[in-house]
């Protein structure tokens, strides 16, 4: 198979995961879309480049603008660059006399880009600020870790990063932060693989987990992605499209659980709240199978393996509220203990 063309000579290094299923499936672009996770802008310039008349790309890193102003003002008016959260993307598109959108892309989660800059603290492959925070402002990890009590530290690990060893490591934490405050990845990471057996080859680092979910818990990530699914609910026209890429399960299981109460495919997960009368559908779901990375894709950029594409198409029925309990949100509120 012959390898796919960049968009074009100036693309940015940040490859823009499951861009080609993607363009396939929205195609033939036009109207106003919204990319809610702007990024290095590969799915924004695929967007216009395919036809798109205006597509505002909205984020809340601002560093990623920046980035954006050797290449942003070739498309003109046509690129919108927004600084907000896309749990808030349709007052974002009010406030830009954008509504109703053609359609919404949402790449979930932390970008290739931030992870690969030390000084932002994502990751534990370089020593780096225990930081995480994707708009640079509000609680750090570090926070986080030198504040919050055994239990909260555990249920973060546990819930936001899958960790079976969270108590332990937990423990463990509280422990070494009596000694010295834990203020870079270095040190979480190193605390982390002295808590659990060693790695096997091939598999993932220790500190993998517990690194995922503090970051989720810093920027809020699953509660912003059910506020940015809702948002796109109510901002989309009828044949609107929702694209959505999830990097792991957590992610991935509630937009396919909005997705299929929204299509009218599944009865209340909450089964306290009380009985209500069937409503008709707000999506019809695009594929019934998440879609995942080819080969080619994988070979070119491997971090795409746990990548999953969901895409449905927004009916004619009103935009409704919706219980996040409903699409597995775990309910810990826990920024009030910290």
């Amino acid at each position: 198979m012959a390898k796919r063309a960049a968009l074009a000579s100036d693309a940015p290094p940040h490859i823009p995961v499951l861009l080609h299923p993607i363009m396939a499936a929205i195609a033939p672009v036009s109207g106003t879309w919204l990319d809610g996770t702007f990024g290095a802008g590969g799915y924004t310039r695929a967007l216009l480049d395919a036809g798109a008349a205006r597509v505002l790309a909205v984020d809340r890193d601002p560093d990623v603008f920046t980035r954006a102003e050797t290449w942003a003002a070739q498309y003109g008016e046509r690129l919108v660059l927004v600084a907000g959260e896309f749990a808030r993307l349709d007052q974002l598109a009010a406030d830009h006399d954008a509504l109703p959108l053609d359609g919404v892309v949402l790449d979930i989660g932390v970008s290739s880009m931030q992870i690969d800059q030390a000084e932002r603290g994502f990751s534990f492959m370089a020593d780096g600020p225990l930081d995480m925070r994707m708009s640079r402002t509000g609680m750090s990890a570090a926070d986080i870790v030198n504040s919050a009590d055994e239990k909260v530290l555990a249920d973060i690990l546990f819930h936001y990063g899958e960790e079976r060893a969270s108590r332990r490591i937990a423990r463990r934490i509280v422990e070494a932060r009596q000694t010295q405050p834990i203020t870079t990845t270095r040190a979480l990471a190193t605390l982390v693989e002295s808590c659990l057996p060693r790695a096997k080859p091939g598999r993932v680092h220790p500190a993998t987990r517990s690194f995922q979910g503090l970051r989720i818990a810093v920027n809020d990530e699953l509660r912003q992605l059910v506020d940015g699914l809702e948002a796109a609910e109510r901002a989309l026209r009828p044949g609107g499209i929702l694209a959505v890429v999830t990097f792991h399960s957590l992610e991935d299981r509630i937009v396919k659980r909005f997705i299929q109460v929204r299509s009218g495919e599944v009865a209340r997960g909450n089964r306290f709240a009380p009985e209500t009368v069937t409503e008709a559908p707000r999506f019809e779901r695009l594929n019934r199978k998440a879609i995942g990375p080819d080969e080619e894709e994988l070979e070119a950029n491997p971090r795409a393996r746990s990548a999953k594409l969901r895409l449905a198409r927004r009916l004619e029925a009103p935009a409704g509220r919706l219980d996040a309990r409903d699409l597995g949100l775990p309910d810990l509120n826990w920024q009030g203990a910290v």
